[in-house]
């Protein structure tokens, strides 16, 4: 991934929420027809030799787990915010005029080994933590155990076990860091009254002491 200075995210605790509220992955895997992408939610644990490790599961008819090349890294992409950045938004267009669109986005980047794991009692205790996390802003949580227990024996034989443990970490946050304050400032503006808070928070989060609001 390109990452120039001035957009690179190193700080663990930053990486491990984005990869937490975000935990849609793009699963990139090399296999014998070349890469393969998967897109399946990954619970991020902590653990393993580095970066932590990313659970989950997929289909047991969905090749990857036999088919994945084990001396080859997976790639787990995770995209937090993206919008694109109208040049209106900048004060600078009405002073000279140079400036060109743009698109900011946030997303981090996990590589390690990836193994599959073939134990329903794993797979239970994994899924029961994957539901958790999801069901906890529910007004009545779901568990697996409200469901007829030979109802999930044959939903887990249906699916095998995968995890990736992270040697590598890259977050890149784009969000208008190369632009001056007063432009910055204009983004912000132009994102909430957009209605993309989420985009406007990102850029005001990496605002310079004292910078606008």
């Amino acid at each position: 991934m390109y990452l120039p200075t001035h957009f690179a995210e190193d700080r663990p605790e930053v990486l491990q929420a984005l990869m937490r509220a975000h935990p849609l992955a793009t699963l990139v895997t090399f296999g014998p027809d070349g890469l393969v992408a998967n897109s399946l939610p990954l619970l991020w644990s902590a653990g393993g030799q580095g970066h932590g490790v990313l659970r989950g599961h997929v289909a047991r008819a969905n090749p990857l787990w036999r088919e994945s090349r084990p001396d080859v890294e997976a790639l787990v992409i995770f995209q937090g915010s993206e919008t694109y950045v109208s040049p209106s938004c900048y004060p600078t267009k009405a002073e000279h005029g140079r400036v060109v669109p743009t698109w900011n986005y946030v997303v981090v980047q996990a590589r390690g080994p990836l193994r599959s794991i073939d134990d329903p009692a794993w797979l239970r205790r994994v899924l029961g933590e994957l539901t958790a996390e999801h069901e906890r802003s529910q007004a009545t949580p779901w568990s697996i155990d409200d469901a007829p227990a030979d109802y999930i024996d044959k939903m887990l034989g249906a699916v095998v076990g995968i995890e990736v443990e992270i040697r590598r970490l890259t977050g890149k946050w784009k969000v208008s860091q190369n632009q001056p304050v007063a432009n910055r400032a204009g983004v912000i503006a132009g994102l909430r009254a957009a209605g993309r808070l989420d985009a406007a928070a990102e850029v005001a989060a990496r605002l310079p002491a004292g910078g606008p609001d």
